[in-house]
């Protein structure tokens, strides 16, 4: 709302004189045959584009009516452009359109949304670009109208006061001084000259004529010729002294309702005084009759002021304790969700299977070890045997040899 008045009324209605131009334009490209012919639709409306009508049984015609002509029209312009069929996608096909728009060198400064309805400003605005880029692509060139030559009768011609300019204003007005002063004023130097007593009194003659004529004729005669001796005189509007009378007539009216206006407000003014005065003595009296009333007002009021700041600190006590509850809540939560893990790790099988397989690993090696440690004791008592017998064999041999060393 703000937009459109500072567009000015005159923004509202602007819709309409485009709509009307853009029809004109398309009917020069020969839409008729072109599009409404072979796609075979109805002729357009003078404002069809302007707003959705109630009377359309399909919501979307006007948009396929929108889409086929700006395909057409930018195909004139020398664009390949694939005419667009009833059941395609409105986004993509307006997307395209202004696409192919900002390619031809058009403005768009509003977004897609305002093309899908098919109807409004700005469908006519998208339009009339590329109608005026097809009649450039065309070389098409608006001529002056040539208007037919008629003759009119200087005295039916009246001209507009608001045309006349101020040299010609008062041209006229010296041109009708001096034909006013040739008319009225009095020759007095001519006069002077003139000596002969006949010459001043108009060559009076000196017999006195008597008319003949029947009085009774000479009536039928006037009332014969009466109408065509009236004289009527065309008001000129461009004298200079119409103009005047007229200012002094609308002088004197506002004058006259300049009086009557000024009785009117005088009487409003008193009677406003008067009200004024009995509203004010009631308030007055009103204030002294409830005084005890807005006493007790101020009391509870500055009671109620007290209960507001015990709550504000009560609430902010809340506010703390709502603050660490939550804080508790979340611990409490993360415990549970720790329990959880631990219950669900402990009623889980498979630690189970993994120690009996271990158990079972190492009973094999031990029994392996023990295979093993029965092979070195068999290994370790052979060789005390054999030690043991090479120190009996040792011994007796020493036994033998000390008889011999005796003997020598």
């Amino acid at each position: 709302m703000a937009e459109e008045e500072e567009r000015g009324p005159g923004s509202l209605y602007q819709t309409f004189v485009l709509m009307e131009d853009l029809l004109d334009k398309l009917k020069v490209l020969d839409y008729e045959q072109q599009v409404l012919d072979k796609h075979n639709i109805k002729p357009l409306s003078r404002h069809y584009f302007v707003s959705s009508p109630h009377v359309l049984s399909n919501p979307g015609e006007q948009f396929y009516m929108f889409s086929v002509i700006s395909a057409w029209l930018i195909s004139l312009c020398g664009r390949s452009f694939d005419t667009p069929q009833e059941y395609d996608d409105p986004n993509a096909t307006v997307s395209n359109i202004l696409s192919e728009l900002r390619a031809l060198g058009g403005q768009v400064d509003f977004p897609p949304s305002k093309l899908k309805s098919g109807s409004g400003e700005h469908v006519c605005y998208v339009l009339d670009q590329l109608v005026e880029k097809a009649l450039k692509s065309k070389g098409f060139i608006w001529n002056r109208p040539l208007y037919p030559s008629v003759e009119v009768d200087d005295d039916c011609v009246q001209e507009d006061d608001a045309e006349l300019t101020l040299s010609k204003v008062e041209e006229e007005m010296t041109q009708g001084d001096e034909e006013y002063e040739e008319e009225d004023v009095l020759d007095l130097d001519a006069l002077k000259t003139r000596t002969n007593p006949s010459e001043l009194s108009g060559s009076r003659p000196a017999v006195v004529l008597e008319s003949d004529v029947d009085a009774a004729e000479w009536n039928l005669e006037v009332e014969r010729v009466l109408p065509q001796l009236k004289v009527t005189i065309r008001t000129d509007n461009k004298d200079w002294r119409i103009h005047l009378d007229q200012m002094h007539q609308h002088q004197d009216g506002i004058n006259t309702s300049l009086h009557d206006a000024k009785g009117c407000l005088f009487k409003l003014r008193e009677d406003i005084s008067k009200t004024l005065e009995k509203v004010s003595s009631r308030e007055k009296y009103l204030n002294t009759q409830l005084e005890h009333l807005i006493s007790e007002y101020r009391q509870a009021q500055a009671q109620l002021n007290k209960v507001k700041e015990l709550y504000q600190e009560a609430s902010g006590g809340v506010t703390e304790r709502t603050r660490i509850l939550a804080e508790l809540s979340e611990e409490l939560e993360k415990v549970k969700q720790e329990m959880e893990e631990k219950g669900s790790s402990m009623s889980d099988g498979a630690p189970v299977v993994k120690i009996r397989q271990s158990l079972t690993k190492l009973k094999q090696e031990i029994e392996q070890m023990d295979v093993r440690m029965g092979v070195v004791e068999h290994t370790l008592l052979q060789a005390k045997l054999r030690e043991k017998n090479n120190m009996t064999r040792d011994m007796h041999a020493t036994h033998l040899l000390e008889p011999n060393a005796q003997t020598y």
